[in-house]
């Protein structure tokens, strides 16, 4: 059952999506419906087998490592695994109304939607660094093209920045990648780490790969492509793109960090690591705050939430590592609802600028809620589950005395009240006269048709980041279970 549910995993999004290519446009919603629903059983069965007994591979063509290309579920895969399934199964509930199956915008997007969703999960479960590298380019490359879907300009540019700077990024990998089999004879996640001899060479070739990661989950000063990319991409795009792509390469480097490079990791490179993190915490919410759109501030929201993410380089505890894992996943949720919640604003208003939110909660009183709720966990603010990320934090930092991360946190955490609380001060303000034929906020458009799934993928999303605060037990038990080697609970 366990390589059944495995394959499924990845080849039924994967099948699914090369079907709605060739199969007739009216086949299109069954065969993604389909595809979507076989993923939760197919993950609870994988979710049963690790916790019973243990990390679980399957050897695909029953090739073993060295030559062999290698899946693997363990309990940090299957938290990440149970993220982009919640968020691909509700993001997808605002797709299906954004483009419909049918549509020809439905036949271009549903197939990348589908791959993309394949890649990931690919990516979760390899355990050789080609592999990785394969599944990373498949994911940049349907992300680019779905940023740039709908055609208009801004979107095609930041597409293509997104698209040069992640091949840029890619070749660095690739070099990694062929530095470290020149060395150690094999391309598997864990074999490498025991078969390092030259230090200089390992060095090296973990340097590349951590630049070529850093530019691919958007680290201040690398970040330069995500602001554009996330703010210009159609609403369940940039829900995707911030909930789950660029944690990819997170995963990617705490994986590299703690299972590969453990033994050749210095301090200074862990320090160097944190400080990007800390500069993306500030510069990131500073950032968003200036903003004058709304998606542009969500999206520079990222950027800084991300940073949180480094500071597990300089801690390096189990303490730091629940936290930050906790907060990936709380954030996923978090972000995803703020951006679905932004996109119905915008198509809502036909704008996203700030000045027209006044008195919007009138007219959208659900997607103000999934706003807000969102933006208690983004804050940190109990019952989140950005609360119990930032308190575990906090206390990590706080046992190993590190002084400068406790109060990077704090400062994170009190810049992003001033973002999200200026959003909901002015969602919530009394609006001004308008004229006939108008209402706060601006001119009626049209409310479009689905778009009750749209305001219920948003507010479910909202409302399971809060519910991560008050039912931590379950995710926090699968976190400990799969710490790094040398880490206790």
């Amino acid at each position: 059952m366990t390589t059944e549910a495995l394959t499924v995993l990845v080849f039924a999004p994967l099948v699914a999506g090369l079907l709605i290519m060739v199969a007739p446009s009216r086949a299109a919603l069954p065969v993604a419906v389909v595809a979507l629903l076989a993923l939760p059983p197919a993950l609870t069965v994988l979710t049963q087998s690790v916790w019973r007994g243990g990390a679980t591979s399957l050897a695909l063509a029953g090739f073993v490592p060295p030559l062999g290309i290698v899946w693997r579920a363990d309990p940090l895969s299957l938290t990440m695994l149970w993220l982009t399934l919640v968020v691909v199964l509700l993001v997808s509930l605002h797709a299906l109304a954004s483009f419909p199956p049918a549509s020809a915008v439905g036949q271009r997007f549903w197939p990348l939607w589908l791959i993309l969703v394949a890649s990931i999960h690919a990516l979760f479960l390899s355990a050789d660094l080609f592999n990785l590298y394969v599944t990373l380019e498949l994911v940049t490359l349907a992300a680019v093209a779905m940023i740039a879907i709908g055609g208009k300009p801004a979107a095609m540019r930041a597409a293509m920045r997104y698209l040069l700077l992640g091949l840029m990024a890619s070749l660095f990998y690739l070099l990694a990648t062929a530095l470290l089999y020149g060395q150690t004879g094999t391309l598997d996640l864990y074999q490498v780490g025991e078969r390092l001899e030259d230090p200089g060479t390992a060095v090296i070739a973990l340097a590349l790969m951590f630049t070529a990661l850093l530019v691919k989950s958007a680290i201040v000063p690398l970040h330069v492509w995500l602001p554009a990319a996330h703010g210009k991409a159609p609403g369940p795009v940039s829900a995707v793109l911030s909930a789950l792509v660029v944690k990819v390469t997170l995963y990617m480097m705490i994986r590299l960090w703690f299972w590969t490079g453990s033994g050749v990791v210095t301090e200074w490179a862990a320090l160097v690591l944190g400080a990007l993190g800390a500069a993306a915490i500030l510069y990131g919410s500073v950032a968003a705050i200036l903003q004058k759109r709304l998606k542009m501030l969500v999206a520079y929201s990222t950027v800084a939430q991300l940073g949180y993410v480094m500071l597990l380089f300089p801690l390096a505890s189990s303490a730091a590592f629940r936290a930050v894992t906790f907060h990936i996943v709380a954030h996923g949720v978090a972000k995803a609802a703020m951006f679905l919640a932004a996109a119905n604003i915008l198509s809502t208003l036909g704008s996203d600028r700030l000045q027209r939110l006044v008195g919007i909660d009138q007219r959208l009183p659900v997607n103000v809620l999934a706003f807000a709720l969102a933006g208690v966990s983004i804050m940190g603010l109990p019952p989140s589950g950005g609360f119990v990320a930032k308190w575990m934090l906090l206390e990590a930092a706080w046992l190993q005395q590190g002084w400068v991360w406790v109060a990077v946190v704090s400062a994170g955490s009190l810049l992003a009240a001033a973002y999200v609380f200026r959003v909901v001060a002015l969602a919530y303000a009394s609006p001004r006269r308008v004229p006939a034929g108008e209402r706060a906020g601006g001119p009626v458009v049209p409310v479009r048709r689905g778009f009750a799934f749209t305001n219920v993928s948003a507010l479910l999303l909202a409302v399971l980041a809060i519910v991560l605060g008050l039912a931590s037990a379950p995710l926090l038990a699968l976190v400990d279970a799969g710490l790094p080697p040398g880490m206790s609970p």
